[in-house]
């Protein structure tokens, strides 16, 4: 019986399987509104701008909006409406996002990674993904039934008579993390990246370019985690995965669309971390 009642940590995060449907087909719930992931996202880059350095190098700049405005300009309605607010991040980190209300930030790390402007399409087209497919509520979402669940887990455990209660619950845990939590937020980035590589194309980006930045990526890896122990697929599985699909969203791709952003032939370096003093 506690065994029974203790598996609703488990069931609660299986109804992420109900609720409503993602644009590849992919069952999803969603527990907050986009009015509040909005004033989240705001709220997040608003900390972020104060936190980390801003590029005012011209040239950077220019090239990642041109990027962004290309990939905006096909972002449907119902992930965002208005404006999107752009920022280079000057920073040594190989990273980009996207947030819910319309907030894309671009780390100036990253752009040395990036080749060129159908790579940066490439990782912008990604990010952007996420905020079309929702995954940031989903997480939310996600991570609010799984504390409900061991919430849930925890009473009855600790009603029962078993024996080794807390090492019984720190495997529960783990199981929800490694067999639910992390392939959920797995299955979030192969979508975004076959979302990402049709709205690049859409935007005038060759999405092979997809599949070269991955394999850029993988060269950069060193020793990545084992896939089932991470919150994303290996390198080598998204490259499988665009491959893949190039079939479905090379036809979108229209050459003579090509925004013709150019990238600069340098880009600065940040300026190293000031030392704090007292």
């Amino acid at each position: 019986m506690i065994m029974k009642t203790a598996s609703l940590a488990c069931i609660a995060l299986l109804a992420l399987s109900a609720c409503s449907t993602s644009t590849t087909g992919r069952k999803q719930v969603m527990l907050f509104s986009e009015t509040e992931l909005s004033k989240m996202g705001a709220a997040s880059f608003e900390d972020m701008k104060k936190q980390t350095p801003i590029s005012s190098h011209k040239a950077t700049n220019e090239f990642v909006q041109c990027v962004a405005s290309a990939i905006t300009k096909n972002v449907p309605a119902s992930a965002h409406k208005g404006e999107w607010e752009v920022v280079v991040f000057d920073s040594a980190q190989v990273n980009a996002f996207a947030l819910p209300g319309g907030k894309i930030g671009v780390y100036t790390g990253i752009l040395n990674v990036t080749e060129d402007q159908d790579q940066l399409g490439a990782i912008i087209g990604h990010e952007v993904g996420h905020v079309i497919e929702h995954h940031s509520n989903e997480r939310l979402s996600a991570n609010k039934l799984s504390n409900i669940g061991m919430a849930v887990a925890t009473v009855a455990v600790g009603a029962s008579d078993l024996e080794n209660k807390g090492l019984w619950m720190a495997g529960l845990g783990v199981g929800l993390q490694y067999g639910v939590i992390m392939p959920y937020s797995r299955s979030h980035e192969s979508e975004a990246d076959i979302v990402g590589q049709e709205l690049m194309a859409k935007s005038g980006f060759n999405p092979k370019a997809s599949i070269k930045l991955w394999q850029n990526m993988d060269k950069l890896g060193g020793n990545a985690p084992a896939e089932f122990m991470s919150t994303h697929p290996s390198n080598q599985t998204r490259i499988k995965q665009l491959n893949a699909h190039l079939a479905q969203s090379m036809p979108l791709y229209q050459q003579e669309n090509s925004p013709n952003c150019k990238k600069p032939k340098v880009i600065p370096k940040p300026p190293a971390a000031k030392e704090k003093l007292g």
